[in-house]
């Protein structure tokens, strides 16, 4: 394996992030290093899906500077945002499976719709996926017939297709039981350990006592890195 670049795969500076009618973080400085995982917390309404919505460029940058997996954020174009969001693996709480197709089918449609044109390629690729996720005999369910952290891993297969750069996790835990979110959060970390940044947005107050690791909070309108000492007395009240 190569050696892992020093330089972060997502850099922001002095960045303003706003949905449509306000302002929701000021001021941010940020870095992500490749292969590093993070955790990113904060009150409901605190600003996490507005700031990952902003690297995946469905808001615009509202102001700063910021670059993401090597696309400009304040230059980026229209016609550019496929290209960047092919360099991402995004995964929300609520699946967005198809329902009414198999795992495989699932995985398939993504990658046609990616432009791959190799059946047999198509096909190993899928079957990899599926063994990274640990869901190797289970392309022909269909969702339905899956438990919710076996929906969830499809979806994480689903986010490593196309060999993203960066996940983003927008509270992937949010629907799923103790043992299954912890589950997800461990194929999370082993996917980081692969050199892909990973972000996982969350409440799961748990997970973070459970897996420490670095932190970020989103609160009083800007964002705040959090110690060990700070992690270790995070309030639970302060996440919800």
């Amino acid at each position: 394996m190569e050696p892992m670049s020093s330089d972060p795969i997502i850099k922001l500076e002095k960045v303003t992030v706003a949905q449509p009618e306000n302002v929701v973080l000021t001021n941010i400085d940020f870095e992500l290093k490749v292969g590093e995982f993070i955790f990113l917390i904060g009150r409901t309404g605190s600003g996490k899906s507005t700031l990952l919505k902003t690297l995946y460029a469905d808001l615009p940058l509202f102001k700063g500077e910021g670059t993401v997996a090597g696309f400009d954020l304040q230059k980026i174009k229209n016609r550019q945002i496929p290209f960047l969001r092919r360099k991402l693996g995004i995964i929300f709480q609520d699946f967005q499976l198809l329902t009414d197709r198999s795992v495989y089918e699932n995985l398939y449609f993504v990658l046609k719709a990616t432009g791959w044109k190799k059946k047999k390629e198509m096909e190993n690729r899928i079957q990899q996926v599926l063994e990274n996720v640990g869901l190797q005999h289970k392309e022909y369910k269909m969702p339905h017939e899956l438990s919710g952290g076996e929906q969830q891993r499809v979806v994480i297969a689903r986010s490593l297709l196309n060999n993203p750069e960066i996940i983003l996790a927008d509270e992937p835990t949010g629907n799923l039981d103790p043992e299954s979110s912890s589950g997800i959060i461990k194929l999370l970390l082993e996917i980081s350990k692969n050199g892909q940044a990973v972000i996982v947005a969350t409440h799961d107050y748990p997970l973070l006592k459970e897996f420490p690791a670095r932190t970020v909070k989103c609160e009083n309108g800007g964002l705040v890195e959090l110690d060990q000492v700070q992690q270790e007395v995070i309030d639970f009240e302060s996440l919800s």
